[in-house]
């Protein structure tokens, strides 16, 4: 047999195309122990918060990359006020439409990947992904799928010419989140690009510097034009040590932006100490003259009451005194009267003289002189000092 085979071959060391056995990972024997508990910690939800939209807090497949470096969701962009800004900082984005043209690969495939350590760690654990009903004991890192036992035995013998790395579900559940998450970051590969590999079949280890693609060495080959070309791990390990650079360079400058801020914070408490020190003393100012203007009122107060008094216990004297000229007038006049209709000769000499003297002497009284008692009298101290507040 030298192609592939047509359809899966039972169970049993497969053959390559030479006859020879196929040096692949032995599976785990079906009656190896399943889903034993975790011997960690449960995943810590804190430690992977990072992963999550920066805007609503939740997991999302579609994370997007800001020029910023904040991470948001594509409801969170759609939904953001003003449009073309970041909610988070407020840096501008270049779409017109604000949804950025990076995708955040790393989160969006760490959340996958920390679904399936979920996965791995739960009671139950997890099931095979071809016959839905087993219970799975091995994970490939490079299809990401669980196998059981006898569906091992057919993946192995699909891909005996291939090298893919497969653990056993009981290690795996030994390990931390951080560890499976660090494992299966190792086992990641590139995959040639290029149209003529449709199946992305063939594992890229050569870049070409010119036009900044990973090929396999194939298309290597045939591609006299751009060479000189690097290693892949060459490249992806330049790019880290750079943006490694950056990161320290960043660092160092971030000390004096963070001068700046606290200064910045000192500031803005200063003026926020003034403000409130003049508000304080705006209101003990208001609070004193307010009882100096109390104490102006209730004293002002008393002096228009007891110039009213005064004015009161005047008009009411002569209120008596003119009451009195009047009853002695009318009695003058009833006597008088009396006297001519009744009174004898005797009585007329008698009293005449008498009587005479009491209306001479109404003659002689004045008529008090007529005031205007609307207002106050004597109130020209209380304007002045009113004037004076």
């Amino acid at each position: 047999m030298s192609g592939s085979p047509t359809a899966p071959r039972p169970p049993g060391p497969p053959a390559d195309g030479d006859g020879a056995t196929a040096p692949v990972e032995t599976g785990p024997q079906p009656d190896a122990p399943v889903c034993s508990p975790p011997s960690h910690p449960p995943v810590v939800e804190d430690d992977f918060q990072f992963l999550l939209c920066e805007g609503c807090r939740q997991e999302s497949p579609h994370l997007k990359l800001l020029t910023c470096l904040h991470t948001l969701c594509l409801g969170c962009l759609s939904e953001n006020k003003p449009v073309g800004q970041c909610p988070v900082c407020c840096t501008a984005i270049p779409q017109a439409n604000g949804i950025p043209d990076m995708d955040n690969l790393l989160f969006t495939n760490l959340q996958a990947r920390l679904r399936v350590y979920k996965q791995i760690t739960s009671d139950s654990g997890p099931t095979c992904s071809r016959c839905r009903g087993e219970v799975a004991l091995v994970w490939c890192c490079e299809c990401e799928e669980f196998f059981c036992a006898k569906c091992f035995e057919d993946h192995q013998w699909w891909h005996k010419k291939k090298t893919h790395k497969v653990r056993k579900v009981e290690e795996l559940r030994a390990e931390s989140a951080h560890q499976f998450l660090e494992d299966t970051r190792k086992s990641c590969n590139l995959f040639c690009t290029s149209s003529s590999h449709p199946d992305q079949s063939r594992v890229c280890s050569i870049y070409c510097q010119k036009c900044e693609k990973a090929l396999c060495c194939s298309c290597a080959l045939l591609d006299n034009q751009h060479a000189p070309f690097c290693d892949i791990r060459s490249e992806t390990q330049r790019r880290q040590e750079e943006l490694s650079s950056m990161d320290r360079e960043l660092r160092r400058r971030r000390s004096g932006f963070e001068a700046t801020y606290v200064s910045l914070q000192g500031e803005a408490a200063r003026l926020e100490e003034a403000q409130r020190e003049m508000r304080e003393l705006i209101r003990q100012r208001v609070e004193q003259l307010v009882r100096l203007i109390r104490q102006e009122e209730e004293e002002l107060v008393g002096l228009v009451e007891a110039r009213q008094e005064q004015g009161r216990r005047e008009l009411a004297q002569e209120l008596r005194h003119v009451e009195g000229v009047l009853r002695r007038m009318e009695a003058g006049e009833r006597l008088v009267e009396k006297m001519s209709l009744y009174a004898t000769e005797q009585e007329v000499m008698d009293m005449q003289p008498f009587i005479k003297g009491s209306l001479q002497e109404l003659q002689r009284l004045q008529l008090p002189v007529a005031m205007d008692r609307g207002q106050p009298r004597d109130l020209s101290e209380c304007r002045a000092r009113l004037q004076a507040l």
